[in-house]
């Protein structure tokens, strides 16, 4: 009798190792798939990145051809964008900033909406 329960204490062993065996190969094949999306998206990002210098330097070069300071441009546009963004900000709610931009709350009956 003591032969037979450590037959089954080995075999739910060497059952629980298979299992613990597939889940890791599993988990080292989603890690080589993510490292290949990593890689990829590190091709892509470097890419975009040079494009979009090639794109600035396009725009420099007309921006020249114009009289344009493009620094002054910049500097315009990020105080139009700051600006923009408190403005919206003001308009949600001032006073309460945790109810800043959210829907404001009715009540339906039978009716139809109530204030």
């Amino acid at each position: 009798m003591g032969l037979g329960s450590t037959a089954k204490k080995v075999q739910k062993l060497a059952d629980l190792a298979e299992k613990m065996y597939k889940r890791i190969n599993h988990m080292v094949e989603q890690l080589q798939d993510l490292r290949g999306t990593v890689d990829e998206t590190g091709a892509r990002v470097e890419e975009i990145e040079r494009e979009l210098e090639q794109h600035r330097t396009l725009l420099e070069g007309i921006a020249e051809e114009h009289d344009i300071d493009v620094d002054s441009a910049v500097t315009d546009a990020v105080i139009q964008d700051a600006e923009g963004a408190d403005q919206s900000s003001d308009a949600a709610s001032p006073d309460d900033p945790d109810t800043a931009g959210a829907p404001s709350e009715t009540t339906e009956d039978a009716d139809g909406p109530s204030p």
